[in-house]
């Protein structure tokens, strides 16, 4: 079992309403197979397209939650721990 913690970044991005209902479903989704699966699973989901980032992101990962919204997030692998940083519109700047 996975543990899953959200930045406060993230936790701003979904309650700031600007965030799509389809979304935050798919994004609840996203998080009970990185709680079961970790990386592992989201891997195993074609459709969450799971890739390393690259550049200032380096060590990061992302999914897609549809073409537009991704999920950006890290993994402790030694304790078992995904941390969301960010859940946006495809917008990997960092801030």
């Amino acid at each position: 079992m996975w543990t899953i913690l959200e930045h406060r970044q993230a936790d701003k991005d979904l309650s700031s309403g600007r965030v799509p209902i389809e979304i935050l479903k798919r994004y609840e989704k996203w998080k009970d197979i990185a709680m079961l699966s970790g990386p592992q699973g989201l891997r195993a989901i074609k459709g969450f397209r799971d890739e390393a980032l690259s550049g200032d992101w380096k060590g990061f990962r992302s999914s897609r939650l549809n073409e537009q919204w991704r999920v950006v997030y890290s993994v402790e692998a030694e304790v078992m721990i995904v941390q969301v940083v960010r859940v946006t519109a495809h917008d990997y700047r960092k801030r």
